[in-house]
């Protein structure tokens, strides 16, 4: 098992070879999963209490109408597994609701976002076992062979983390949940609905500019932990509808022609030109199915809201 320290230097080289790799290519790119620093982390929590950003409210309304045929899904004792678990505010409805759930593991990049998350948890659940795992769960890793718990093992996945998977890349999510659940397991996860435009490109461009400021601070990030000098305030987020891949993609784009250096490696962008953050890609409820079909679940439940804005789905291990 690795320590912290190991785990952390593990992550800041996966960060560097993504940032150098990714801002080499002709179109720049950098994974979505970087945004997610401790600063990232807390401004996506303040997204989620922005008027436009419908999906946060939605689910937690589908979840509080839901919450007992959610417990019933994941059974008496259960151990729950939270992939990119965040604040964990969505995840009190459900350990609420559960028959008393022997082990939670919030699983989330951010080391010490996860920690303040769990003393949380392990404050409003006295009784329950509260096991946080340092990992990045877009990428390959085993739970810790020592794990408590006795009840059927659940995977939890809420929000709509899943649209910000390409289809390879969700697939092997998919699979791998379904490893770490084992035989007999089941998952819940959230799934953000196609829409109108408009509904959409406001959810990611919110009026007060929050979402501008989350996805500028990889920019501020890459700064700090690689020693680069990006001109951050040359940047501009934009959100963008891709009618062909049905989602939302955020954009970094220069306000003008910017030069910058990297670890000693020297970059230069045109004014106009962008560096691509973020996938936000939505799903109707039959095509979500054949996803998880093919990685091997059952799709056993749909839980909407009235408008149709968003569903979560409850799936069994086929």
């Amino acid at each position: 098992m690795l320590d912290k320290t190991d785990t952390e230097a593990l992550q800041r080289e996966a960060f560097r070879r993504d940032v150098l790799s990714g801002l080499s290519r002709p179109v720049k790119t950098l994974p979505s999963r970087w945004l997610y620093d401790d600063r990232g982390s807390e401004l996506f929590e303040e997204i989620t209490q922005a008027p436009e950003y419908y999906p946060t409210r939605t689910e937690t309304g589908i979840l509080e109408a839901n919450a007992r045929r959610i417990a019933d899904l994941f059974g008496p004792e259960a151990v729950i597994l939270e992939y990119g678990a965040g604040a964990g505010i969505k995840t009190e409805i459900v350990l609420a609701a559960l028959d008393r759930p022997s082990l939670y593991v919030p699983i989330d990049i951010s080391g010490d976002f996860l920690k303040a998350s769990a003393e949380r948890i392990r404050a409003r659940f006295p009784e329950l076992a509260v096991e946080p795992v340092t990992a990045d769960f877009t990428q390959d890793f085993d739970l810790p062979g020592d794990l408590s718990g006795t009840g059927r093992r659940g995977g939890f996945f809420p929000g709509s983390t899943i649209g910000n998977l390409d289809e390879r890349e969700a697939m092997a999510f998919l699979k791998r949940m379904r490893r770490h659940v084992g035989p007999g397991g089941v998952a819940v996860i959230g799934c953000d609905l196609k829409k109108d435009t408009p509904t959409l490109i406001a959810a990611y461009d919110d009026a007060a500019g929050v979402t501008a400021a989350f996805n500028l601070n990889i920019l501020t990030r890459i700064n700090r932990e690689l020693g680069a000098d990006i001109p951050v305030e040359s940047f501009a987020h934009e959100a963008r509808w891709n009618p062909e891949t049905s989602a939302i993609e955020m954009h970094l784009v220069a306000r003008r022609p910017v030069r910058f250096a990297i670890e000693g490696r020297s970059f230069a962008m045109a004014e106009g030109e962008t560096i691509h953050t973020e996938n936000s890609r939505k799903y109707d409820v039959d095509g979500l199915a054949v996803l998880v079909e093919a990685a091997g679940w059952r799709m056993d439940a749909v839980w909407s809201d009235d408008r149709g804005l968003f569903a979560m789905v409850g799936l069994v291990a086929s």
